[in-house]
């Protein structure tokens, strides 16, 4: 029915607009009386086969929501809903920000990809804790087990020598109320924002982090997400940090700002203009750094696999390079709401 019905619709709006239509219209049916109940039964099969224990967290399914679909946790019982393993919220920033000018998220239904620049639009991290200490969030993420994981950055007027501190404040802020965190500095619509994937900025960051959750007396997962677009040294350079400051894991990968996979009209693309590139055409590249990744770690170390996930196919390929777990965004766009029951049904 969304491929037929619902995603001609949903394209005759901009992205954005169509992203909170969507959310609005799913929050809509799920009050219509037995509604709730048919879909539940339809979308939250039991798979014991797939459950995965993973830094020390048990999840329900490998599958996952990638940062940037719901940047607020304002969506977790919804999303929830649709039999995700996990969810990651944010990308989350000390202070509110409004991201940059729209139109900042554009189609490429051509290559069923997804160009961005939405530059960290988020509520803050104050108003992320409130909705995440709601009494309807504590309750989804009860009945249906689900992994909740926050993924955090700068604000854009925080200079990058200073960023250790927003992170940190978001870490400290949220810290009882997720399983795992994220370090987000490979967006590449946050100005100088990959500066901080360099081994100085970066090993200082993570340190300042790992010095908090020693502190506490169940230290919580502290994941690096990276950029697809990092040269062999600068990758080098991650799986020696990873090791050194005792990293829990790292997701690979974010968005690419490479266009030379894509086959939509080159006129249109140059129009569109600076943006991250997610979707199908990133599987390649994204797939490479995670295979390149698996080899110089060995086995110990947890990859999450992001990037061009369409079906259970694309699934498998991250787990033959070395996935433990995978998350999609851009699937959704173009798979529709079905994407997550679909996959696990035939893992």
């Amino acid at each position: 029915m969304y491929k037929s019905l619902l995603k001609p619709i949903f394209f005759k709006f901009q992205p954005e607009k169509a992203h909170h239509l969507a959310l609005t219209l799913f929050s809509i049916a799920l009050k219509i009386p037995g509604y709730g109940y048919f879909h539940d039964k339809k979308y939250l099969k039991k798979y014991p086969n797939l459950e995965r224990k993973v830094f020390g967290l048990t999840f329900k399914n490998p599958v996952g929501l990638a940062a940037g679909f719901d940047k607020n946790a304002a969506y977790i019982p919804l999303m929830a809903r649709l039999g995700f393993g996990h969810i990651e919220v944010g990308t989350v920033t000390p202070l509110a920000q409004p991201g940059n000018d729209k139109p900042r998220l554009f189609r490429l239904p051509k290559d069923e990809a997804l160009i961005n620049r939405m530059g960290f639009n988020n509520d803050g991290v104050d108003v992320m804790l409130k909705n995440l200490q709601k009494q309807s969030v504590i309750a989804a993420r009860k009945k249906y087990q689900v992994i909740i994981g926050g993924n955090i950055g700068k604000n854009k007027v925080t200079a990058n020598e200073d960023a250790w501190k927003d992170y940190v404040i978001c870490f400290e802020k949220l810290f009882d109320w997720v399983d795992y965190f994220v370090i987000n500095v490979s967006s590449p619509n946050t100005p100088g924002l990959r500066e901080l994937q360099e081994k100085e900025p970066l090993t200082h960051i993570i340190n300042k982090l790992q010095e908090i959750n020693r502190t506490k007396s169940a230290p919580k997962p502290l994941l690096l997400k990276i950029a697809p677009d990092l040269t062999t040294s600068q990758l080098l350079d991650i799986v020696s940090i990873a090791k050194e400051t005792g990293l829990s894991g790292i997701i690979a990968t974010n968005t690419t700002i490479d266009r030379s996979m894509l086959t939509t009209e080159a006129e249109k693309v140059t129009a569109i203009g600076a943006g991250g590139l997610s979707g199908k055409p990133v599987a390649k590249i994204s797939n490479e750094v995670l295979w390149y990744l698996r080899r110089e770690l060995g086995n110990d170390m947890p990859i999450i696999g992001v990037g061009g996930i369409m079906n259970h196919m694309d699934v498998h390929e991250k787990f033959n390079r070395g996935a433990n777990l995978v998350q999609i965004y851009s699937g959704m766009v173009y798979e529709g709401q079905a994407i997550v029951k679909n996959i696990v049904s035939k893992l």
